[in-house]
């Protein structure tokens, strides 16, 4: 076999991936399409920019390699990227693979304190950030005791990385590594301490494209790919980058936030075949259609809708297929796992399920003794598959914890039935799903803590009118007699003001006392609603 290949039999379910000796990702992903002949085929549109083809795409990533290499950065760095969905993602982090360079995208939406304790915790030789971040990014820099050597703006600078670029060679030499090697990181939340780095292999973006997204989507050269969820998600990385390059096909990119009216916006004007969602935004975009009334969106282009990043509720599931008769497929993947293992199929959708087990993955439910339970009983969610995380950067107890034997604890609780769907019960803990998006109660209460008007906080989960969680406060006051709606008002703001925007508490109810165990400890449990 050939350097930096991966043979797929197709004609066996599912597929058998296997790879040459000498392997390195970045091969596959963007220099097989010049040698397959779509070098002038468009590989990204970004809207509100322009079209880059895969003959661009290929000349920009190895000049962002070389670039990086010119910076003093070398084979097993780790390069932080807080970048927005553009073109120049896709450069630096396609380029760090293909020189041996470990990029780490991390959650743009995060702020200083965040990026400070990654910045610390990877040990980074670099970090890379589009304009838009530079204050947080600055903030962060200043709050850490460790200094990346390289701290550079993607543009917008004389001395960013796209003029480095433009002296750099637009020839690259692909790094030689193997297929299970170190490739690139992601950041995860955790129920305790910060998050964890979570460290993939280079083999692990062909499985999720090869089983989820040609086995499940069907996706192909003739597809074209919109994904709200933006590329530093796990799930958004696969969605709007790794499936799209994998199969020769067009992904589109929205650097802003994802509105219902930006995502239709983008739909009408490009017309994608395949748009990756989220509960929240589905929920979203239904109720805009429906104040529009006769002014409804053209989504007729897109064949198959994706949900994940919580669950999607049944009567969500119905609404948006009776009104736009497209069908929408739940499904769950992790940050560990790096996409969607269990999902519903085209043709065969069971509401409230998050599907059945993705071809190349095994999934089960196990009591506290890890031995499977019957179907119907409730257990633990433990994954399957070639795509899961190589360890935890530098936490060796979570690996310990996570893995057993090829297994994987999801932190998810869950039942199968008789046919063996998989319906999600929530998490094993305190975590909350908000928009799609890990959060911790933990931050939210002591962003709150911090006004001078609040003694104690308490943050749990709580079903709105769509069925979908948002985080919701009970707050203990210094002086009770404070209790109010300006309060309230003044409290959500003093959130917004330091929190990533979709953290913030929906309610605010104010109590005399929290519930606590005998050692001072919350019991959130008993907050909740349901």
């Amino acid at each position: 076999m050939s350097d930096n290949v991966a043979t797929v039999d197709a004609t066996v379910s599912p597929s058998i991936i296997s790879y040459s000796d000498k392997f390195n990702v970045a091969v596959p992903f963007i220099d097989r399409h010049l040698n397959e002949g779509r070098g002038d085929k468009v590989a990204i549109r970004v809207h509100g920019g322009g079209a880059v083809t895969y003959k661009t795409l290929a000349e920009h990533v190895n000049k962002a390699g070389n670039a990086l290499i010119n910076l003093g950065l070398v084979r097993g760095d780790r390069v932080l990227m807080i970048v927005k969905d553009s073109a120049e993602f896709y450069y630096i982090f396609w380029g760090a693979i293909k020189a041996g360079i470990i990029p780490v995208p991390l959650n743009t939406l995060l702020r200083a304190k965040d990026y400070a304790y990654m910045i610390e915790n990877s040990e980074a030789a670099g970090i890379l950030f589009s304009p838009e971040y530079s204050s947080e990014v600055d903030l962060a820099l200043e709050k850490s005791e460790y200094k990346p050597k390289i701290t550079l703006l993607t543009d917008g600078s004389s001395e960013c990385l796209a003029k480095q670029m433009l002296t750099a060679s637009s020839n690259l030499e692909a790094a030689v590594t193997t297929a299970d090697e170190d490739c690139f990181w992601l950041y995860s939340s955790g129920t305790t301490g910060g998050p964890k780095g979570v460290i993939h292999a280079h083999k692990d973006m062909v499985v999720t494209s090869q089983h989820y997204a040609v086995g499940i989507l069907g996706i192909s050269d003739k597809d074209i790919c919109f994904s709200a969820a933006k590329l530093f998600f796990a799930y958004g990385l696969g969605n709007a980058m790794t499936f799209p390059l994998w199969v020769g096909a067009e992904a589109i990119l929205l650097p802003g936030p994802p509105t219902p009216d930006s995502c239709h916006e983008v739909i009408e004007k490009y017309k994608p075949t395949i748009f990756y969602g989220v509960p929240t935004l589905y929920a979203a975009q239904l109720k805009s259609i429906e104040s529009k009334g006769t002014n409804d969106p053209n989504l007729s282009s897109i064949r198959v809708c994706t949900s994940a990043g919580e669950a999607l509720p049944p009567d969500l599931l119905k609404r948006w297929v009776d009104k736009t008769g497209i069908p929408l497929l739940d499904g769950i993947g992790t940050t560990e796992i790096l996409h969607i293992f269990l999902s519903n199929r085209i043709g065969n959708v069971k509401p409230g399920a998050s599907g059945l087990a993705v071809p190349g993955y095994e999934g089960k439910v196990v009591d506290s003794n890890c031995k499977e339970v019957p179907p119907g009983e409730t257990g633990d969610l433990m994954i399957k598959g070639d795509s899961l995380l190589k360890l935890y950067w530098r936490n060796p107890e979570k690996t310990a914890d996570s893995l057993k034997d090829g297994w994987m604890y999801t932190g998810d609780t869950y039942y199968q039935d008789e046919e063996g769907f998989f319906f999600c019960c929530g998490r094993s803990d305190d975590m909350l799903k908000v928009g799609g998006i890990w959060c911790s109660p933990v931050e939210i209460e002591n962003k709150l803590v911090e006004h001078p008007k609040v003694l104690e906080a308490a943050i749990v989960g709580r079903k709105d009118d769509e069925q979908l969680i948002k985080p919701e406060a009970f707050i203990v006051l210094n002086e009770p007699h404070d209790a109010g709606d300006d309060l309230k008002a003044e409290l959500l703001e003093h959130c917004k003001s330091g929190l990533a925007r979709y953290k913030y508490p929906r309610w605010f109810n104010f109590v005399d006392d929290l519930p606590k165990t005998a050692t001072g400890k919350i019991q959130r449990f008993q907050l909740r609603s349901d």
